[in-house]
């Protein structure tokens, strides 16, 4: 079934005709449960890697000894997204309540040391053919791949994740690789994704407002205050919240590719390729959730009568506190290593 993203609200360009010059595309990706293959684009399915091709891991040293097991994360999620869709009483069962507590133990790896590599998940894999905004790869690649280390133990904090993206040419892989190395342990349930099918819609989009030219910029404001005084001012015991810029008219939630990036958690940050000093292009946006209280205009048509949980978290992926992973790549060479914020 395809997902289609409701009108907006408000016609933005309208209200501010300046931002025709501004309008850009995303592909929001729509990921939902299913029984993705390698030759699909999806979230958490099974890739389309080589088996003449060493599996990517991670080698930076960390403790990777003790944590869930990516089994037994899969295992509790489906005895709780069955025991909530239990009539009439929702809600697991003792039995199931004690096998819940078990699944969440966490479990002891005999010999893991801290330079061991580990294995990273395949957390995504993207055809070119399925996404209109997803860019070619370097040397014409059209298939994407995401790795990630189930483990926050990176970079100069030692709290940090560690991506890791393959670009390559699908057309080139004849062999698959069908059991492809685990960790044995995760170190964070958010780092384990549910299989999802992706289901790409291309809509309209417009830059975060702190990045526009500083007078319409300073008018998008005025008109939100505006429209947030009127509401509050409302005498309407069911009055709707008022129409917003950032969460209703100009970047939407969820997983996409391309686009504008989101900066409402930090101000806006350069990102220049550090190869060659180009500015950075979106490139994919991963999200702890497809719609929410504040973004929830854009909630697709198709599951307007749905509940939010689960439906507005199919990967089960989360990302810092329920945040954003916005993933930039250099346009001039997508070959230049990629650059990420958290948001």
């Amino acid at each position: 079934m395809s997902r289609t993203t409701p009108r907006r609200p408000l016609d933005v360009e309208a209200l501010f005709p300046e931002l025709a010059n501004h309008r850009g595309t995303t592909t929001r990706l729509h990921p939902r449960p299913g029984r993705p293959g390698a030759a699909d684009s999806s979230v958490g399915g099974p890739l389309l890697w080589p088996t003449n091709e060493p599996w990517p891991v991670c080698t930076e040293p960390h403790s990777h000894a003790r944590g869930r097991r990516p089994a037994d994360i899969h295992r509790q999620r489906q005895i709780l997204a069955s025991a909530g869709l239990r009539e009439p009483n929702p809600g697991p069962t003792d039995e199931e309540r004690l096998l819940l507590d078990q699944l969440d133990e966490t479990h002891r790896v005999s010999g893991a040391a801290v330079t061991d590599p580990l294995p990273l998940i395949g957390l995504a894999q993207l055809y070119r053919r399925d996404i209109p905004d997803l860019p070619a790869g370097p040397d014409d690649c059209d298939l994407l791949h995401v790795f990630w280390c189930p483990f926050d133990a990176h970079g100069p904090t030692g709290y940090g994740m560690l991506l890791d993206l393959r670009w390559r040419r699908s057309w080139e892989v004849t062999e698959v690789q069908t059991s492809p190395p685990r960790p044995q342990v995760v170190g964070f349930e958010g780092y384990v994704p549910e299989p999802c099918v992706l289901h790409p819609e291309q809509v309209a989009t417009y830059p975060f407002a702190g990045l526009l030219p500083q007078d319409l910029c300073a008018r998008i404001d005025d008109w939100e205050e505006a429209m947030e005084e009127a509401a509050e001012q409302s005498e309407e015991d069911d009055a709707v919240a008022p129409v917003g810029y950032q969460y209703d008219l100009s970047i939407p939630p969820g997983w996409r590719v391309g686009g504008f990036a989101s900066w409402h958690v930090t101000d806006p940050s350069p990102m220049d390729c550090r190869t060659c000093a180009t500015p950075m292009h979106l490139l994919l946006t991963i999200d702890s959730s497809e719609w929410d209280g504040g973004s929830g205009s854009w909630k697709p048509l198709e599951e307007q009568d749905l509940p939010a949980h689960p439906t507005a978290t199919p990967t089960e992926v989360t990302v810092g506190r329920w945040g954003e992973l916005n993933i930039f790549a250099c346009p001039e060479d997508p070959g230049h290593p990629h650059r990420y914020s958290i948001q």
